[in-house]
């Protein structure tokens, strides 16, 4: 390759159009495998369901056994965890494909979240920035190397009328900072596109935003105006 064709090669224009293709190839390979769990999950609960007609028909009409067979079945359905409703049908299902990919995996999770009706920032907008804050959160535990050790907090709600959005996540290593902001671990030159998303929608609607790191706990808060 000649002087002339390398630098054209690795001109700004280039070297952004790359970086943008490997962000959009990152999130084809996310959604992939949370298809690829839900279609595992339906799978699971074909089989359990196909199991639980098999049992009562070997039951063979026996009230009492059926009736004590369903009021177990009926408390280990209320043991499982419920998806999580928040009042959002576009936050529900980005929350709960996540959380679902993120149990996969085996990291810890606490969520928590509700949405008001109205708000000022479209649906897409801030299934963006959820969708990356857990990205975020679950690639940085997975580089944690003790399983026992990996843990997300998710907390959505209203606080004093701004929506109040916090994801806290366990991480191991250290974090580099430039200026006021912390870098994302992966992508040339240390950027993140998911960061970048994050931090325009904020900026778009005049929200705020707040990235904490302290003693293997990285925490990310967002208020965003309702």
């Amino acid at each position: 390759m000649g002087i002339w064709n390398l630098i054209s090669y690795l001109s700004p224009g280039r070297m952004i159009d790359r970086r943008i293709a490997e962000y959009q190839n990152d999130l084809m390979t996310k959604h992939c495998e949370e298809v690829q769990h839900i279609y595992k999950t339906m799978r699971g609960w074909r089989h359990d369901y196909h199991n639980h007609i098999q049992t009562l028909l070997a039951l063979n009409g026996d009230k009492e056994k059926t009736e004590q067979y369903l009021l177990n079945l009926n408390h280990d359905l209320s043991t499982v965890d419920t998806v999580i409703k928040t009042g959002n049908v576009m936050v529900d299902a980005i929350l709960n494909s996540k959380l679902s990919l993120i149990k996969e995996k085996k990291i810890a999770v606490n969520a928590k979240a509700v949405v008001p009706p109205k708000l000022h920032i479209s649906d897409i907008d801030l299934c963006v920035v959820i969708g990356n804050l857990l990205d975020n959160a679950m690639e940085a535990c997975l580089r944690q190397p003790e399983e026992d050790r990996r843990y997300i907090r998710v907390f959505i709600g209203v606080l004093k009328v701004q929506l109040y959005i916090s994801v806290t996540n366990s991480l191991c290593g250290h974090l580099k900072k430039s200026q006021k902001s912390y870098l994302s671990t992966k992508g040339s030159e240390g950027h993140g596109f998911g960061l970048t998303r994050i931090d325009r929608i904020v900026e778009k609607y005049g929200g705020y935003k707040n990235r904490q790191y302290e003693d293997g706990v990285f925490v990310t808060e967002i208020m965003l105006p309702l």
